[in-house]
């Protein structure tokens, strides 16, 4: 084929110039809307699919138990702790793994021994082709055939051939958050408003938003294996599922310590689930990410004191509101920029739950490949608990 031929509707398509010129209708399938446009032409609005529903205007307000005078977390304890829980230069000054670094051999080997039943559970919920109000936010998720017969249907090419589309930090999807995905910000102190700083000093200009070089995911590591250790809130307190706005502390984490007899230690994967997705499937989605149970800003000193290395969340780790003055995720901002501590968002915990009540097993081993994402911020998690 004419080389210049087939650049035409390539730079059509690249232009958004209305219908796609195309030789043959395979290619006209291939090369649609690389703009922030639907499937269907239309330009993308992330307000409305979290408007076409009502419970995406409910108004979310702050826990009154987030601001009693001994649970309050305040700017200035974020600020502190930003010396207090630093792990910047622990493993050297160029160090892009944060806490990923306790997982060592030693570690991996000790959690290979967990294995008892050689029975695996998916973690991953996958983005969600369908706008809802807690999906949809910053892009449309979108699946269509790359190789058909835009007249008959059927595959052109003698096989079934499709593409996918989708933000890996949507609502629906679990995903891994790349230690580089938050920068310092407020309310920490003397911000450079030219400079995005993350973690282990590691700076990049604000024009540029993506996670560069080694401080992008691709810094973080292959993949790895450690011990996982599930907490249940909805077991400890004898619900289905935690309210939104809940926020969990200290003490709720050590109580289910001493309930599953399991006590976190270095280079462990923490669990947490509120029961967001059994939520979800009884009473349909929400606003989560505005009104979420999760836990307390207070909390971030314990994590640090176990050297949790892998924090995943069925929703976004912190509670919210986070209850924190002027601090939208604190749980977020200081794990990731201050401690290194990957976070995992949105990821899928009822037959993990399932099968560790069943087998009335907190603990196991939990293996994840991390996609070697030039540059990205995060990718989707694709987390397996083996008991």
């Amino acid at each position: 084929m004419n080389r210049n031929l087939l650049f035409l509707p390539i730079l059509a398509a690249m232009l958004g110039i209305g219908p796609i010129i195309s030789s043959s209708a395979t290619l006209a399938a291939q090369i649609e809307f690389p703009e922030q446009r639907t499937r269907a032409g239309s330009l993308w609005d992330a307000n409305l699919p979290r408007e076409q529903s009502l419970l995406g205007l409910k108004v979310y307000n702050i826990h009154p138990e987030t601001q009693t005078q001994s649970r309050l977390v305040t700017p200035e304890d974020i600020r502190r702790w930003e010396d207090e829980l630093s792990n910047w230069g622990r493993w050297g000054d160029e160090d892009t793994k944060g806490l990923l670094n306790l997982i060592t051999p030693e570690k991996t080997y000790e959690a290979v021994q967990l294995v008892e039943y050689g029975i695996s559970v998916n973690l991953q919920h996958f983005a969600s082709f369908t706008p809802e109000v807690d999906s949809w936010r910053f892009w449309p998720s979108e699946k269509w055939l790359t190789s058909v017969d835009l007249e008959t249907g059927a595959p052109s090419t003698g096989g079934a051939l499709d593409a996918i589309r989708f933000n890996v930090h949507d609502g629906t999807m679990s995903h891994l958050d790349g230690i580089c995905h938050y920068a310092r910000m407020e309310p920490m102190a003397d911000l450079d408003p030219n400079v995005r700083v993350t973690y282990n000093g590691h700076s990049h200009p604000t024009t540029e938003v993506s996670c560069q070089g080694e401080t992008g995911i691709t810094g973080m590591g292959e993949g790895y294996i450690t011990r996982g250790i599930l907490v249940d809130m909805p077991l400890l307190k004898g619900v289905d599922w935690l309210d939104p706005t809940t926020p969990i502390f200290v003490e709720d984490l050590e109580a289910w310590e001493e309930f599953a007899g399991v006590e976190f230690g270095p280079g462990d994967a923490l669990l947490l689930r509120t029961g967001r997705w059994a939520k979800r499937e009884a009473k349909g989605p929400w606003k989560y990410d505005q009104g979420a149970a999760g836990l307390h800003a207070s909390v971030l000193p314990w994590l640090h004191e176990r050297d949790i290395s892998l924090l995943v969340s069925d929703a976004v780790s912190d509670v919210q509101p986070s209850g924190v003055q002027n601090s939208f995720r604190p749980v977020h901002t200081v794990s990731m920029v201050v401690m290194g501590l990957p976070l995992v968002d949105n990821g899928y915990l009822i037959e993990l739950a399932a099968e560790a009540q069943r087998l009335q097993k907190w603990e196991f081993m939990l293996s994840w490949l991390i996609n070697q994402s030039e540059g990205g911020t995060g990718v989707p998690f694709n987390g397996v608990a083996t008991f």
